[in-house]
């Protein structure tokens, strides 16, 4: 036997033995994706197969991945399967019969699996092909067609269209979107980004386990859209039930490639191909600001991402717990009331003045109940720990149903953050001395014109400085406007008829 009889004899040995994957977007139980090879989506947008992270740096780590199709460039990798145990080898991929997929080093050794069905190995009914949809999703099923398991709900680092942020409401457990470890490791990273397993009203970034960045308190809306380019807008879904919350978003059509990714530095972007450069354009990065990470400010101090740049300030009624250590930029101490509250229940009266456009501060309690705005306030006017409230009209959002939400605060007020109206800011209601609210009222008109609280049983606005007095013998709470209230300054509107923004003293 001549030399090319035997060599074509011996491929097809290997090619018999292990069976490499015959459809592009399919692997079947019984075939192999190889190292060389890869499964490219029926759509042509992702690809699936064997990459390292460092293409110069050879086959020394190999990973099984996802990545975005057809870009010219380096490969955009959007998820990573055995990121915490790279091949040093040549590793293949398989389909067991128990719905489960192998990644095995060239040895044998098994370095990833996935859960399988708990069918049988020797079942005769084999499960269909694991299938690499367009949207990016490497799917699994069952021989009965149930998904036993898919990449959306194991992420890395990256967030695509159609993937969704989970939080169980039973056991409190969702999964996350987490960094790699640095630009050449996809090893897990210290950042990570998800639902706030103890509210599920909010989503935090974490580093590690300390909360690190913190993202507006959502508003109840079903849908919210954002315009980013030309023809492109970005649409955010969230689905609340009685077992999970979920968030996903999806894009207008003919938007190029977009997506979310939390970077190994601690940043969470938007990012657009931009295809005139082939490049990936950073649309958006949180934090924003220096000062805008948690609690950056300490407590009862606020970030203000609307100055140029953004500083940190202390709420309406504080002042800096250490002036020296404010102004040498320092800000862990926070800060502190200028006018002490009086005893709780004596009839004095409870002051409340209103910040607009705040992302409001964390550690909130959920109100619940379709309560008005006059509730929400007498509320927190009753109980004497209540620091702040917030109320959102939710009739033409809600996802749920609700007309209201209610949030109070009965601890020290942190991550307090203003945000202008574009990013869900939304007033805050600080509890602060009648005094000092009637005090503020006729001294400083910086908010009096601004921010305005509206009642769903007035057609008229209450000043944003307002008192709600005890009757100590009923416990009964009405409301007291401020009398002789001072004519509006014409100079606080500008030619619009739109508030200005006065800056408020630092």
């Amino acid at each position: 036997m001549d030399l090319s009889r035997s060599v074509a004899v011996l491929v097809l040995a290997v090619a018999i033995c292990f069976p490499s994957a015959s459809a592009e977007d399919q692997l079947a139980v019984g075939e192999r994706l190889l190292e060389v090879q890869t499964l490219v989506s029926d759509g042509g947008a992702f690809a699936l197969g064997f990459f390292s992270p460092d293409d110069a740096a050879g086959p020394a780590r190999r990973y099984l991945g996802i990545w975005y199709n057809g870009m010219s460039g380096p490969r955009t990798v959007v998820w990573v399967g055995n990121r915490e145990a790279p091949a040093a080898g040549s590793p293949t991929l398989a389909l067991a019969n128990d719905s489960s997929l192998v990644v095995s080093d060239a040895d044998g050794r098994v370095l990833w699996r996935t859960p399988g069905s708990g069918g049988s190995s020797s079942s005769s009914s084999s499960p269909p092909p694991a299938l690499l949809t367009n949207e990016g999703n490497l799917v699994v099923r069952s021989p009965n067609g149930t998904v036993v398991w898919q990449s959306f709900d194991h992420p890395t680092d990256t967030f695509v269209p159609g993937m969704k942020v989970r939080l169980s409401h039973l056991t409190g457990e969702g999964n996350r979107i987490v960094s790699w470890k640095s630009p050449g490791d996809p090893a897990a990273g210290s950042f990570s980004y998800g639902l706030d397993p103890g509210t599920s009203l909010q989503l935090l970034m974490w580093n590690g386990t300390r909360p690190y960045w913190r993202t507006p308190v959502w508003k109840g809306y079903a849908v919210a859209s954002m315009y980013l380019s030309a023809g492109t807008v970005l649409y955010t879904a969230i689905v609340d039930t009685e077992e999970e919350i979920s968030i996903a978003f999806t894009l207008s059509g003919g938007a190029a490639p977009t997506r979310y990714v939390v970077t190994s530095s601690g940043r969470f972007q938007l990012l657009s191909w931009n295809s005139t450069v082939s490049a990936w354009a950073t649309l958006l990065s949180w934090p924003s600001s220096g000062c805008s990470t948690y609690k950056r400010c300490g407590a009862y101090g606020y970030c203000d991402v609307t100055a140029a740049p953004a500083a940190c300030r202390c709420l309406d009624g504080f002042e800096p717990a250490s002036p020296t250590e404010w102004g040498a930029g320092r800000f862990e101490q926070g800060c502190r009331r200028k006018e002490a509250l009086p005893p709780c229940g004596g009839g004095m009266g409870v002051g409340f003045v209103a910040m607009p456009t705040m992302k409001v501060p964390d550690k909130f309690s959920l109100d619940a109940g379709n309560r008005s705005a006059e509730e929400c306030a007498a509320r927190c006017a009753a109980n004497c720990s209540c620091e702040a409230y917030a109320y959102a009209n939710l009739q033409s959002s809600s996802a749920k149903g609700e007309l209201s939400r209610c949030i109070v605060w009965a601890g020290e007020l942190v991550d307090a953050q203003m945000i202008g109206p574009r990013w869900g800011g939304e007033t805050l209601y600080l509890r602060v001395p009648v005094a000092a609210a009637s005090t503020w009222w006729k001294g400083q008109q910086k908010y009096s014109e601004v921010a305005q609280l509206h009642f769903l049983t007035s057609k008229h606005a209450m000043p944003n400085h307002f008192i709600l007095r005890q009757d100590a013998h009923h416990n009964n709470f009405y409301r007291q406007e401020k009398e002789n209230r001072e004519p509006e300054d014409a100079n606080a509107r500008d030619k619009d008829g739109d508030h200005k923004h006065v800056e408020r003293n630092r």
